[in-house]
């Protein structure tokens, strides 16, 4: 049975004295049912790059440049008040005043460099600039004597940065951070998952890297009461919080991998918000009146991956036979009830004038899928495809069309569950096909396309894919000032990466859907983040 409203938003405070009632925080407390908390177990903002850590990284963490999130996705002040251009490779930013980290500690600059410093994000790693990797230039940074990054966890900061040469702090407010290389993007990538920023103290003090990891120290409007790994992640209000006094008490984040359970859970009023709702379940929960059902597309493809190095997918005609054969359509109308769309490649409308609008990804056409099987020498071979049990929503149903449309062009694709990332990546195995999502954390292309595929990205890391003129594009999306020559590289990227020489095959744009009850008001962002921020909740 359903709580009653006041007991399933304020829970035992009911239980109290009233007297002990009229005197206690009368904010409500929630609790969400998520289909996974963390991948890494772990809360450290560089790890939980993955769709389940974005949404709930900004509850207790923030970046410097943040984005309208329930409008149009503009850039905005976050941590810092304002920001300058001092030239093509260096930005200015300015901080804001008396930010108080969830240990009482106030913001300063030497924190913001600590985040980006050799010791907590870049290891070793350095810049490479025309084929020559730079030497170490970090006299400005603090901290980068620090043993707290383990030698068995490699900095991943590269990926998100690959040219940053070192952050200086001007003054206690201000920093500037220095590329290698010309960089019209920094803003955009100081908005982006990966550069939230955390308490040099509180890190410094803390027993051990997992320590710090899994309770970082930040500025946002939650901070940390317990993480339990794979079980609940409990947050309570950070009253000092600079954006106002945030407008819950706590909030307990609950992993309930099962879609059924999660609903249930949310129609006996023991959660308030159901994450990842599959499209044929929404009518479910909104035969119930007391329901309701938000979310739609997000800025996130959902795609398949390719290993090109497997010998049955090395010849670029298979793989784009492979893409010819689905028919994304059907998959939007049969498993998300017309939802959600197919997308012009890997790219977004808010990518302005880096957006091509006449680009179309591979059509749906078995014929063609046949003869480029064909003429790349397939005979039959069995592929593999590794797939986890449905991280992404439909992901286990989805897998099972692929293989059957695979199967009618003569494509032998066996599906491999497995149990985590680490053996999806695993090197010691045959890999064949796997299941991943690309976002676009802001708004260029280097944020999705580079970020993933390029030179730092995970598939080419992971040995999955090689193309020396992709590559030299990505440098030149990273480098170059020039806006109609980065225009002509993207597509020139998206050509080779989508048709010539396929990295991966984009299936539909993803959706997210979370089911809560009607009366508390809440607006989703396009995002799988989930904002309860200062004027987004109220009952």
């Amino acid at each position: 049975m359903l709580l009653p409203r006041r007991a399933a938003i304020a829970g035992s405070a009911l239980a109290l004295p009233r007297i002990a009632v009229a005197q206690a925080d009368q904010r409500p407390s929630i609790t969400i049912a998520v289909q996974r908390i963390a991948n890494t177990n772990t809360l450290d903002n560089l790890r939980e790059q993955s769709n389940v850590g974005e949404r709930t990284l900004l509850m207790f963490n923030e970046r410097l440049i943040d984005m309208d999130w329930r409008g149009n996705l503009a850039q905005k002040p976050g941590l810092a008040e304002s920001w300058r251009r001092v030239d093509d490779a260096t930005l200015e930013l300015t901080l804001r005043d008396n930010v108080r980290f969830h240990n009482g500690d106030v913001l300063t600059a030497e924190d913001v460099a600590y985040r980006f410093s050799p010791a907590l994000a870049f290891g070793d790693t350095r810049p490479v600039v025309d084929g020559k990797t730079l030497p170490h230039a970090f006299s400005a940074i603090v901290g980068q004597g620090s043993k707290k990054l383990p030698d068995e966890i490699p900095p991943v900061a590269r990926r998100l940065f690959p040219g940053l040469d070192r952050v200086e702090v001007i003054d206690r407010r201000t920093v500037r951070f220095v590329n290698a290389t010309p960089d019209v993007t920094l803003e955009g990538r100081l908005t982006a998952a990966g550069a939230e920023i955390v308490s040099r103290r509180a890190v410094e003090e803390a027993e051990s890297w997992l320590a710090y990891a899994r309770k970082p120290t930040g500025t946002g409007p939650y901070k940390i009461r317990e993480f339990r790994p794979d079980v609940s992640l409990t947050l309570e209000s950070h009253d000092d919080y600079w954006g106002g006094r945030p407008p819950l008490k706590s909030i307990r984040i609950v992993e309930v991998p099962e879609v059924s359970a999660r609903i249930n859970g949310l129609l006996a009023g023991e959660y308030h918000f159901a994450c990842d709702i599959p499209p044929d379940q929404i009518a479910v929960v909104e035969a119930n009146p007391a329901f309701e059902v938000v979310g739609g597309t997000i800025l996130n493809h959902r795609i398949t991956t390719y290993d090109n190095s497997n010998p049955v997918l090395r010849d670029p005609r298979v793989r784009l036979g492979l893409a010819h054969a689905i028919d994304r359509q059907a998959i939007i109308d049969g498993l998300w009830a017309g939802r959600t769309k197919v997308p012009p490649g890997m790219q977004w409308e808010f990518y302005d004038d880096m957006f091509v609008a006449d680009w179309r990804i591979p059509e749906y056409d078995p014929a063609k899928a046949r003869q480029l099987l064909r003429d790349g020498g397939y005979k039959g071979e069995p592929i593999p495809y590794r797939l986890l049990n449905n991280y992404y929503t439909n992901q286990v149903a989805t897998s099972q069309v692929l293989v059957e449309m695979w199967r009618q062009v003569g494509a032998d694709v066996q599906i491999s569950m497995k149990e985590n990332w680490v053996q999806i990546r695993d090197r010691n195995t045959v890999r064949g096909v796997r299941d991943w999502s690309a976002g676009a954390p802001f708004n260029d292309p280097v944020g999705a396309i580079v970020s993933n595929f390029g030179p730092n990205g995970a598939a080419q890391q992971a040995g999955e894919y090689r193309n020396a003129e992709f590559s030299q594009m990505c440098v030149l999306l990273e480098t170059s000032a020039d806006r109609p020559l980065r225009r002509k590289a993207f597509r020139r990227m998206l050509e080779i990466a989508e048709r010539e020489d396929p990295a991966y095959t984009i299936l539909h744009q993803n959706a997210t859907f979370t089911a809560k009850r009607r009366e508390i008001k809440w607006t989703a962002a396009p995002s799988f983040a989930m904002d309860f921020r200062p004027g987004n909740f109220a009952l």
